[in-house]
């Protein structure tokens, strides 16, 4: 059975009667993973470039899409710079402190937001040249993932907490007189 897609593969050929070893195919076949519905377009686009990335095997593009993808989160969800009002810039490291703190990620989902996505992101943006490993980008896939599950799940939850923090703002209600 075939998709009708035309397939470019790039493979190895050492001898005339040797097996030949496939490198890479394209287009590559990747698997997305489930997101909560209520994820906003711009974020779940931001994750859904790092998962091409990551299909792709560029890896470091992969790695700072990924503490993109967690940066914009937080930043939506009120976690801000604070130097308008005359504090230094809040650090990425910070925001998912605040967030842990706040209680929407858990201490152990912060850990993992620490470990597996800032610093590998930070590694790529402003480290010397290095190659990331698949298993380090698929941590941090499976834990932005994790991350946009702890604010987008239960999102009334999430934005009762956020509001009652003063992260964001309660929704204007409608008159109800008003027709």
């Amino acid at each position: 059975m075939s998709c009708g897609r035309e397939l470019l593969r790039n493979c190895t050929i050492e001898g005339k009667y040797t097996k030949r070893s496939y490198e890479s195919f394209f287009p590559f076949a990747s698997e997305t993973a489930a997101l909560p519905t209520k994820v906003p377009d711009d974020i779940e686009a931001e994750f859904r470039e790092a998962e091409l990335c990551s299909a792709a095997a560029a890896n470091r593009g992969a790695s700072a899409l990924f503490r993109s993808t967690l940066e914009k989160t937080l930043k939506t969800n009120g976690y801000e710079d604070l130097s308008a009002k005359g504090h230094d810039k809040m650090r990425l490291q910070a925001k998912i402190d605040e967030a842990a703190a706040d209680g929407i990620i858990t201490e152990a989902l912060r850990n993992r937001a620490h470990d597996e996505i800032r610093v590998l992101g930070n590694d790529v943006l402003h480290d010397s040249w290095m190659v990331i490993s698949d298993e380090d980008v698929d941590a941090a896939y499976h834990y932005t993932q994790r991350i946009l599950e702890a604010f987008y799940d239960h999102r009334d939850s999430v934005e009762k907490i956020l509001i009652a923090k003063k992260r964001i703002n309660a929704p204007k209600s409608e008159d109800p007189g008003a027709s």
